[in-house]
């Protein structure tokens, strides 16, 4: 598994052997080579011979991928050809690679939700990035016969994730707001509405791909249903409310949300929502865990990050 240490990469492998696969982890954090390091790579994979390949590694601040398109475009899809190129020598081996729903773009309200076979219409250097990567997984099965499976994972969230993506942005910042005794906290754009997943049913999806995904196939990850990132805020709120920080959900102590045009991204999707039919038809994978069960325990890490860091970002 590449990118083991990152946020998806920790739940997985706890999911992995917890079904009794043995799993080895590679990322930068343990040592391990950085992706563009073809040479590394192509030892790493010769030594380990694995059966399934999880393709998690990369860069995954959409936001920041505005700051840095290239080093962007040079972690996602050339460390995803990289790899690729390792793999396909040896004989038998299965490789899950995790895409994004980004990759969609702007979607047409009535082409919602929306299905594998949709137009890539990338907006941000992250998403194009990502484009890419899918389409060299694809040319990897088509051209040299490589079994590959793309995951194009939606929005999903949980326990551990970073603050630079918005919902674990929003808990941090009312886990603070609880610390420090404040009364608001500064928000972006709260109209998009996008298909969230709790990370441990995504891990989950990613399994069950490499048990049984079809070929050169590519499959949404997601619920088929939207959340607006307002209806997110005042979920998380409301939990804070009902905390012994607390005075209720309409008492005096109830956090506000401030709009902060920093906060802002130079262009974003409106709406983003996938179909599921695809993965839930070929693998019989669909969520588990309900929003409001993510959200209680996406607060919680954050509130105990904080206890012990105040200074956690």
């Amino acid at each position: 598994m590449t990118g083991a240490a990152g946020f998806v990469g920790g739940h997985l492998v706890e999911h992995l052997r917890a079904s009794g696969d043995d799993v080895t982890c590679t990322d930068r954090a343990s040592g391990g080579p950085d992706l563009l390091d073809a040479a590394g790579i192509r030892g790493l994979v010769a030594e380990v011979r694995p059966e399934v390949v999880y393709h998690l590694a990369g860069q995954a601040d959409v936001g920041g991928s505005w700051d840095s398109p290239v080093q962007t475009l040079r972690t996602n899809a050339e460390g995803t050809l990289i790899l690729l190129e390792a793999v396909r020598v040896l004989d038998g081996v299965r490789v899950v690679t995790v895409s994004s729903a980004d990759v969609y773009g702007m979607v047409d309200p009535g082409d919602l939700p929306t299905p594998e076979s949709a137009p890539l219409r990338p907006v941000s250097p992250y998403a194009a990035s990502k484009a890419a990567a899918d389409l060299l997984a694809l040319q990897a099965h088509l051209g040299h016969g490589l079994d590959v499976v793309r995951a194009r994972s939606f929005n999903h969230l949980g326990p551990g994730q970073s603050d630079r993506f918005v919902c674990s942005a929003l808990a941090s910042r009312i886990a603070a707001a609880e610390l420090a005794g404040g009364d608001s906290i500064r928000v972006g754009n709260l109209d998009a509405r996008r298909d969230f997943t709790d990370v441990r049913d995504v891990v989950r999806a990613y399994r069950c791909l490499a048990l049984d995904g079809r070929p050169g196939a590519a499959y949404n990850v997601c619920t088929g249903t939207t959340v607006s990132i307002r209806e997110v805020a005042e979920r998380l709120v409301e939990i804070s409310s009902r905390s012994p920080t607390g005075s209720g959900p309409t008492g005096p102590n109830q956090i506000r949300l401030l709009d902060d045009p920093s906060l802002h991204r130079p262009v974003d999707v409106a709406v983003s929502c996938g179909d599921p039919t695809a993965i839930r038809s070929d693998t019989g994978w669909q969520p588990e865990l309900s929003l409001d069960r993510t959200l209680v325990d996406l607060l919680e890490y954050w509130r105990e990050r904080l206890r012990r860091d105040p200074e956690a970002d």
